[in-house]
């Protein structure tokens, strides 16, 4: 049986990757921090799948050398996933940075070392859509790089994850010769969760659910639900013609208004915010709810993208956005967090 590592294995995405490679026939095994979260992972899929999961857990940490050539051991197939992701910004960008860029490298290295034969790595629309100022594409794709150094339009994770990406494909293209690599930028990632334990990305969801702002800021998003993005993830793994390839993962964008017009209409009973925040009260409200920093930059700007190199290679039929918003917020009040 073709055996897969998955890094960062208790992740949001990687969760559902992990599931996506099982009902393939794959054998997986995953990296976390601590092997110790080997049951709780496993528990949290077999409830999810309906059905017992097991897979093997190792340690590596992004940071450290240690554990990454036994992860690696016996592996045809990797699937990095692993990076890190705020949920408040940290006052030193480099606190990103360092960990994604040298985790990658980390990764990537190890598995040639090993001589896995394709890597498959998350990285992010932020390493396409950003930095670009007033001379930003109107249609963005997967030729077009993000500019990490324009500090104004973006965050410390919109530029690690930029950087990371960089890093990566530099070093397939020098020293990591002959590993294949295929990178994923998927935007915002909502879908259903597993756990309580959740992504980042589903404060979209959170925020407004729970009322902790008074309206929503003007904001746009790219949505993406989480089930298609694992299958970018695999279909990438498998497709001769994915490889050196980056693929652009999302369907529609939505206002943040629409997406509290599609909550609001799916939960009347909720206590909701309405309208538009001004963008001059949102900076001010960031003193009291720091999650709110990592908009900032974000607040009155539109990134369209296309995804017709995805549909048209990795064969994604898209869930549609209104469908991955629900199904976030659905299992997020199943769970006893909303």
């Amino acid at each position: 049986m073709t055996k897969v590592l998955v890094t960062g294995a208790t992740g949001f995405i990687a969760s559902h990757t992990i599931l996506a490679l099982i009902n393939k026939g794959y054998e997986v095994r995953g990296t976390a921090r601590s092997a110790s979260k080997a049951e709780k992972l496993n528990a949290t899929l077999s409830q999810y799948a309906g059905k017992p999961i097991e897979i093997e857990l190792v340690s590596a940490d992004l940071t450290q050398d240690e554990g990454w050539a036994e992860a690696m051991d016996g592996v045809t197939y990797l699937q990095h996933l692993a990076s890190p992701i705020p949920n408040n910004l940290p006052k030193d960008a480099n606190e990103l940075i360092i960990p994604a860029r040298e985790g990658a490298l980390r990764a990537l290295k190890a598995a040639k070392a090993a001589g896995v034969k394709r890597a498959v790595m998350t990285s992010s629309f932020a390493s396409i859509g950003y930095g670009w100022g007033d001379s930003r594409p109107s249609v963005l794709d997967e030729r077009h790089w993000s500019n990490p150094d324009n500090i104004k339009d973006n965050t410390a994770y919109t530029r690690s994850k930029a950087i990371a990406e960089k890093a990566a494909w530099d070093y397939v293209q020098g020293d990591g010769a002959g590993l294949e690599l295929t990178t994923i930028n998927p935007v915002a990632v909502l879908g259903p969760a597993m756990s309580g334990d959740v992504s980042a990305s589903l404060e979209l969801i959170t925020q407004p659910m729970m009322n902790k702002v008074p309206a929503f800021p003007k904001l746009t998003f790219g949505i993406v639900d989480v089930r298609d993005v694992a299958l970018a993830h695999v279909a990438a793994m498998e497709k001769p013609e994915a490889a050196g390839e980056r693929f652009l993962v999302g369907d529609a964008v939505l206002k943040f208004t629409e997406i509290g017009d599609i909550l609001r209409a799916a939960y009347p009973d909720r206590k909701l915010p309405k309208g538009e925040l001004p963008s001059w009260l949102v900076k001010m409200l960031t003193l009291v709810n720091p999650t709110l920093k990592q908009i900032v930059p974000e607040l009155g700007k539109e990134r369209s993208y296309s995804n017709e190199k995805s549909r048209r290679v990795l064969g994604i039929d898209y869930i549609p956005a209104k469908e991955a918003i629900l199904a976030s917020t659905n299992s997020l009040i199943d769970l006893g967090e909303l």
